[in-house]
């Protein structure tokens, strides 16, 4: 069988732990899979966490991003391989949109509709979450959402509530990869 060159959309999250660390670390992964191509991520932004009940102020911030990659995984491996990382990274699947070490959804495979007890296409959520939109605008201005049009006209619709995401400075004593 000829392998379908699929493209693929994610995205990243996370608020716990060292969270720019996991999340360069599952590109990493992601990038040095034989069956993912032409890997592109965002820069990093940072948003307040959602939860069941709406917008947590209180809790961890996230840390989220997105990449674009081209796959010869079927839709269903590339969930597999996506939950192996997050496991591998610590998350753990006991409170519906809780806090994570590591979050990596599936927003759009191939530009496919569809929806199985297992995965729906593309993301039932996207098109309402900030923090997939604005990382995604940044990374590809031109991008569009199956079934729910052009990013840029999303994001406007339900506004931009991210922020960049500034690691902090080193503190006074440590070392830094800075001259």
């Amino acid at each position: 069988m000829i392998a379908q060159f699929a493209p693929i959309v994610l995205a990243f999250g996370a608020n716990l732990g060292d969270r720019e660390a996991v999340i360069s670390a599952a590109f990493a992964e992601l990038q040095a899979h034989p069956q993912i191509s032409e890997f592109q991520a965002s820069p990093l932004r940072q948003s307040v966490a959602l939860t069941v009940a709406g917008r947590d102020e209180q809790a961890p911030r996230y840390l989220n991003a997105i990449a674009t990659a081209v796959t010869t995984l079927t839709a269903p491996e590339l969930l597999r391989l996506v939950q192996q990382i997050e496991t591998k990274h610590g998350r753990v699947r006991d409170t519906r949109w809780g806090d994570r070490t590591l979050d990596i959804d599936i927003i759009v495979y191939a530009g496919k509709v569809q929806r199985t007890p297992e995965l729906t296409l593309p993301h039932p959520e996207a098109h309402l979450r900030d923090f997939v939109l604005s990382p995604w605008l940044l990374l590809d201005p031109g991008a569009a959402l199956p079934r729910h049009g052009r990013v840029r006209d999303l994001l406007a619709q339900i506004g931009d509530t991210t922020e960049p995401y500034l690691p902090d400075p080193p503190r006074e004593g440590t070392v830094s990869d800075e001259p």
